[in-house]
């Protein structure tokens, strides 16, 4: 299997060295220092795409890959604004689009004890639900990706949130709101807390990530899984949790 890789950064080294042990071949990583050779014409001489860039450049490069009949694989956050977007085209153009906001297999099943828990506190509304994400002082989105993915599970779950916001300082914190509190520092891979809050006791789970490279082995793994497919697909579905279906446009 020939991957390209779009965006190298720390994450983009770190999938090229998992991929090459497993004996994959990269022949194409794109990032800003070689924008002229990121082209249709050079990402079909691939089998399937990474991306792993920025906010502002995903969802183009995504479509760029759909252009080329590409299968790509996406691991950026900050830009689900254009989603639907890229549902759509995925779908009408019969491509192959894999996302998640978190490749890391113990993250997954974090977000599946996540929402079980949040169905437990249903009916316990003295204990008020908040998240706190950690994450290295690079990282250019606020809340993480992986941190709104837990606030929409813990929703979705709970029955008495209605919202998450970004926690601050200045703001006063009100009912039915989901505050999520924003750490940037040091080289931290990705801290992710998930805390309800009573005046007689507090209960918290949590995922600490020690490196990127749970984060790149679920995505090398997913380009793999990816390859031969149509349709959108996210880690419920590689993981069989969704007993492999397409997932719908919203």
């Amino acid at each position: 299997m020939k991957i390209a890789l779009i965006g190298y950064g720390k994450m983009g080294r770190a999938i090229e060295r998992i991929a090459l042990a497993k004996g994959y071949d990269v022949p194409q990583v794109f990032d800003e220092t070689n924008l002229h050779e990121f082209t249709v014409e050079n990402l079909r001489k691939t089998d399937v795409a990474i991306e792993f860039s920025t906010p502002k450049s995903a969802a183009d490069n995504i479509l760029k890959c759909f252009e080329a009949g590409v299968p790509v694989v996406c691991g950026t956050t900050g830009w689900l604004d254009r989603m639907d977007e890229i549902k759509k085209t995925c779908l009408e153009k019969g491509q192959a689009f894999f996302y998640a906001s978190n490749y890391s297999i113990g993250v997954n099943l974090f977000f599946k004890l996540n929402e079980h828990l949040a169905e437990l506190m249903r009916d316990h509304p003295e204990y008020f639900p908040s998240i706190e994400e950690i994450h290295h002082v690079h990282k250019k989105d606020a809340p993480s990706g992986t941190a709104i993915t837990l606030a929409e599970g813990l929703i979705k779950g709970h029955g008495g949130i209605s919202k998450w916001t970004l926690d601050k300082d200045d703001v006063e914190r009100k009912e039915g709101e989901l505050p999520i509190n924003s750490i940037r520092i040091g080289e931290v891979a990705g801290t992710h807390i998930v805390f309800y809050t009573s005046e007689a006791d507090e209960i918290k789970i949590s995922h600490e990530a020690y490196s990127r490279r749970g984060f790149g082995e679920g995505a090398v793994h997913a380009a793999a899984w990816l390859f031969g497919k149509k349709g959108v697909f996210g880690m419920d579905d590689m993981l069989g949790w969704n007993k492999y279906k397409r997932m719908d446009i919203e």
